[in-house]
C-alpha cells in the first residue's frame, strides 16, 4: 500500500478553530521548553569543563615558559569557545610582546591547533610586562584592561633556577605572587586565582600533605629587605642566613609565596597546584613534547651524547616527575572545581600536589633511557660512549668529574684551539658540575606526598569529559614513556630528525663509538698499571 492509499483510509478528526490554535499553541510550548532545557544541558557548567570556561577571560603569566605554552595550546584546543587568554610577557632581545608571541605560536606544539581552529590564535591578547618589576611592569591601561575583564589567574611566572641570587628570586617569585593577588583584588569578576607552585616548596618534610605550611621567613619582611639593601655583601650573610632551612633560593621564594596565597585566599577564590619535576607530554598534543633544558634533562643529554659520565645522586631514590600536559590538565580541573564553589571568608585553600610516585629508582630510569638510546632512539654528534655513575659519595663525585670531565675537557679544548675553533667543552662542563650539585639535594632524598585531592578531583569530572580531561596516568607504560621522551628530546629539544632511514646507521656508528672508546679506556689503564709496576719493580 503506497503512502497516498494509507493516507485515504485514515480518518482525519475535525477540529474547530478554537482547538486548532489551542493545540499549535500547547505544541510550540513544549517545544521551546524542551529546547531551553537541552540548551541549559548543553552549556551547564557543573556538567562540562568546557562549558565552564566558555566565556571566560584568562590572565596567565609565564606564557613564554614550558607551561605557559602548553596551557594555552590546551585551553584554546579542549575549550574553544574561552573568551580571551590575556599573557604577560616581556619585550627581549629586541623583539616586541607581539613579535615574541608570533615566534611561539610557530612552534610545533601549535600544528595540531593551526590545522584544525587557527582562528583561534586572535583570543591571545599579549600584555607587556615583567615579573621582576613591581606591579609586574604593567601600563596603567592594561592593568585597567585586566580589572575590567579577567575571570580567572594562571600565575605559573617564575625563576626555575636554584642558583639565583636572593634579590631576584624574591622579586620574581614571592614579591610577584604578592602584586598578583592585589591586582586580583581589585578584579570585578574574579572566580579563581591558580599559584603554580612546586612540590619542593616543603622539603624539610618527610611527608609532604595537600596544606600550606608555615612559611620559613615573613614575606613581607623579606620583600622589604630585598626592595632596601644593593649591598652584595649583607644580601650573601642574608642568603647563608636563610638557606639554613631551605635546600636555596629558589625553594626559599617559592614558600614564601605560597604563604601570600594562603593569605590573600581569605578575600580571594584561590588554588595551589605544586608539580613535581615537569617532563615532556605524555600524550597532548603529542607525545614527548618538550622545548626546555633544565634540570635532569640536560644531564642525560649530556650522558647521552658521551659529555657526562658520573653524577651525583643517590641511585636508590625514586624519582618524582609529572608530564607536562598531566599538569595542564590539573591546572584547568582545579580552575573548573574551585570557579563553581561558593567562595566565602572561611573557604578552605585548595592545595593539590601534582607528583607521579612510581617505584623506578634513579638507577633504573638511567638504564631504561642507556637502553633506548642504544638499541632503538640514538642521538646524533656522540662523542664518546654512553655510560654513567650514579654515587652519593661526594669525594668520589668530585674525583670522577676530574678525571672523566674535566681533564678530557681541558684537552679537547686545547685541540680545538690548535685548529682555530672556539673552545667550549670546559665552560660545558663547569656549568653541568654547578647544575648536578644543585639537584643533589633532591635526587639524594625520597619524600612521600599526599594525594588525596588529586584522587578526589579525579572523581569529580564529568564523565563525557574524561577522555579529555582526566590526569590519572598511573597505569601508564612507564618504558613507552621514556621512549616518548628520548624522541620528543631528539625532535624537538635537538633538532634531530627522526628518519627511520637514518637511525640504524646511526645504531652502528654509536656502536663503534662505544668500541673505540672503551679500546682507548682499556689501553690507557693497562698503559697507567704497566707505569706503575715498572716504578715500583
Amino acid at each position: 500500500m503506497s503512502l497516498f492509499d494509507w493516507h485515504s483510509k485514515v480518518t482525519i478528526p475535525s477540529f474547530n478553530t478554537t482547538s486548532c490554535v489551542a493545540l499549535l499553541s500547547l505544541y510550540y510550548l513544549c517545544y521551546f521548553y524542551c529546547l531551553q532545557v537541552i540548551n541549559k544541558m548543553a552549556i551547564n557548567p557543573t556538567k562540562s569543563i568546557p562549558a565552564f570556561f566558555a566565556g571566560q577571560s584568562i590572565f596567565l603569566t609565564g606564557a613564554t615558559g614550558f607551561l605557559g605554552k602548553s596551557f594555552i595550546e590546551k585551553v584554546l584546543r579542549s575549550c574553544p569557545d574561552v573568551r580571551e587568554i590575556f599573557v604577560l610577557i616581556r619585550p627581549k632581545k629586541g623583539l616586541s610582546v607581539n613579535q615574541r608571541l608570533e615566534t611561539i605560536l610557530k612552534l610545533p606544539l601549535f600544528d595540531k591547533l593551526r590545522e584544525t581552529r587557527a582562528s583561534s590564535f586572535e583570543k591571545i591578547i599579549p600584555i607587556s610586562g615583567n615579573t621582576t618589576e613591581k606591579v609586574l611592569g604593567l601600563s596603567a591601561a592594561d592593568k585597567q584592561m585586566l580589572i575590567e575583564r579577567v575571570t580567572i589567574i594562571i600565575h605559573s611566572a617564575g625563576s626555575v633556577k636554584f642558583n639565583d641570587s636572593l634579590k631576584y628570586a624574591i622579586f620574581t617569585n614571592t614579591r610577584a605572587t604578592r602584586d598578583i593577588c592585589i591586582l586580583a583584588q581589585s578584579m570585578k569578576n574574579i572566580k579563581v586565582l591558580l599559584y603554580v607552585s612546586t612540590a619542593l616548596t616543603n622539603i624539610q618534610e618527610p611527608f609532604i600533605e595537600e596544606k600550606v605550611y608555615p612559611p620559613i621567613f615573613d614575606w613581607k619582611k623579606m620583600i622589604e629587605v630585598a626592595e632596601l639593601l644593593d649591598d652584595e655583601h649583607v644580601l650573601n650573610v642574608f642568603t647563608a642566613k636563610f638557606l639554613e632551612s631551605a635546600a636555596n633560593t629558589y625553594v626559599f621564594s617559592k614558600n614564601l609565596a605560597e604563604s601570600i596565597i594562603q593569605e590573600y585566599s581569605s578575600s580571594l577564590p584561590c588554588a595551589i597546584v605544586r608539580p613535581s619535576l615537569v617532563y615532556p607530554s605524555l600524550t597532548e598534543p603529542m607525545p614527548g613534547w618538550i622545548d626546555n633544558i633544565y634540570g635532569s634533562i640536560g644531564l642525560y643529554i649530556g650522558g647521552a651524547k658521551g659529555i657526562i659520565h658520573i653524577a651525583y645522586a643517590d641511585k636508590h631514590v625514586c624519582g618524582k616527575i609529572v608530564p607536562i600536559d598531566i599538569v595542564i590538565k590539573v591546572i584547568l580541573v582545579v580552575c573548573w572545581k574551585i570557579g563553581l564553589t561558593t567562595f566565602t571568608a572561611d573557604s578552605t585553600l585548595f592545595v593539590l600536589n601534582c607528583v607521579y610516585q612510581h617505584s623506578l629508582t634513579l638507577e633504573g630510569e638511567t638504564i631504561i633511557m642507556q637502553n633506548i638510546l642504544k638499541e632503538e632512539v640514538p642521538f646524533e654528534g656522540k662523542v664518546w660512549r654512553t655510560y654513567k655513575r650514579i654515587t652519593d659519595n661526594y669525594i668520589l663525585y668530585y674525583i670522577g668529574s676530574m678525571l672523566l670531565h674535566i681533564f678530557p675537557a681541558v684537552l679537547i679544548d686545547l685541540a680545538l684551539k690548535c685548529l682555530g675553533r672556539q673552545p667550549m667543552l670546559l665552560q660545558l662542563q663547569r656549568k653541568l658540575y654547578v647544575a648536578n650539585l644543585a639537584l643533589f639535594h633532591f635526587g639524594s632524598n625520597d619524600w612521600k606526598f599526599d594525594n588525596t585531592n588529586k584522587s578526589l578531583l579525579i572523581s569529580t569530572i564529568p564523565l563525557e569529559d574524561q577522555d579529555t580531561f582526566s590526569f590519572d596516568y598511573a597505569n601508564c607504560d612507564i618504558k613507552e614513556y621514556y621512549k616518548n621522551c628520548v624522541i620528543g628530546i631528539k625532535k624537538y629539544l635537538l633538532h634531530e630528525k627522526m628518519d627511520i632511514s637514518r637511525l640504524h646507521p646511526l645504531i652502528l656508528r654509536n656502536k663503534r663509538v662505544d668500541l673505540f672508546a672503551s679500546t682507548i679506556e682499556t689501553i690507557i689503564v693497562f698503559s697507567m698499571l704497566w707505569i706503575i709496576y715498572k716504578l715500583i719493580f
